[in-house]
């Protein structure tokens, strides 16, 4: 079955760019992170494109759309947020298959704080606990369904405020229940630094992780540029490459925020907007795509319909 999705794939492949969204390579399943791919599952992903599609650098995919030179089922692989388990777990299995890859870092979550999202998903974790405050009331927290049914129903009331809302909102959910942080999972300066010098491009995701649509121009301008600039002090190497927080286009960011990050000097720039890109798109308004199957036949298949 395979090879008869590669063959149509090649008929369907040339002059399109695939990019890949990933943000954690897990080493064991989490409840509270369905959606997060395995070690195991990131294996065979990267296997299967390394034998149906061209995996190519993301600073080699921009030249290419500039130039109409796409390879024909040309693909990227990139990480949002900057994890660890991006350097521990993903980038041996990306140099096994000779994969590129770009890792996006939100810069503010190097020196031991962990995401705001991923503080919020951890509160409801604890398989120990039957029972959570929230907003001042006592919720029975139930099966890992009902638990990422109330950690999701968290996020949503706190993504759009603004970033000092958001961060003292969830520090309240620690308070009102007596809970310490857990370990934190997000890579520091030396590590990024680290992976960099494995080949993996790093890219700009902001300094706070907001959404940019809600934000000043002036504040926009701080946390695309700073960003920007701490990454570069850190590994050494330009950063050419940025991704958008949240990143669909006219909910999370405008015309204004695309020509910030035009202005700070990055190259490209990628939404979370389905599809593909070719040759005359704009650079700072790369698609991309998201690969939830477990199944190897139907990442493949979805893969290819997300090509059409």
């Amino acid at each position: 079955m395979h090879s008869i999705l590669g063959a149509v794939n090649k008929l369907i492949g040339g002059n399109k760019l695939s990019i890949l969204i990933y943000h954690q390579v897990l080493e064991q399943f989490d409840p509270m992170r369905p959606y997060e791919v395995t070690a195991d599952i990131f294996n065979w992903h990267m296997q299967l494109i390394s034998k149906h599609f061209s995996p190519i650098s993301l600073s080699e995919a921009a030249d290419h759309i500039k130039n109409n030179t796409l390879p024909k089922r040309a693909i990227c692989v990139t990480f949002d947020d900057g994890y660890l388990n991006n350097l521990t777990v993903a980038q041996p299995i990306l140099a096994k298959y000779k994969i590129p890859a770009t890792v996006y870092v939100a810069t503010a979550f190097t020196e031991g704080a962990d995401m705001w999202n991923d503080r919020v998903l951890d509160l409801f974790k604890d398989a120990n606990l039957t029972s959570l405050i929230i907003e001042n009331k006592s919720v029975l927290l139930g099966d890992w369904d009902n638990r990422n049914r109330l950690a999701e129903e968290q996020l949503m009331r706190l993504k759009y405020l603004s970033i000092e809302e958001r961060l003292a909102g969830v520090q309240q959910l620690y308070d009102d229940n007596n809970l310490p942080d857990p370990t934190p999972r997000m890579m520091n300066a030396q590590q990024i630094k680290q992976l960099s010098e494995t080949g993996v491009e790093i890219g700009g995701h902001t300094v706070n992780h907001p959404i940019l649509k809600v934000l000043s121009k002036e504040l926009q301008f701080e946390e695309i540029n700073r960003c920007k600039a701490q990454l570069e002090g850190w590994t050494g190497k330009a950063v050419k490459h940025f991704a958008y927080p949240n990143g669909s286009y006219g909910k999370d960011l405008t015309d204004e925020t695309v020509q910030l990050v035009k202005d700070a000097g990055y190259e490209t720039a990628v939404v979370t907007d389905w599809g593909t890109s070719s040759y005359g798109d704009d650079l700072h308004r790369l698609k991309r795509f998201t690969p939830w199957d477990t199944s190897p036949l139907k990442f493949h298949a979805r893969l290819l319909k997300s090509r059409l």
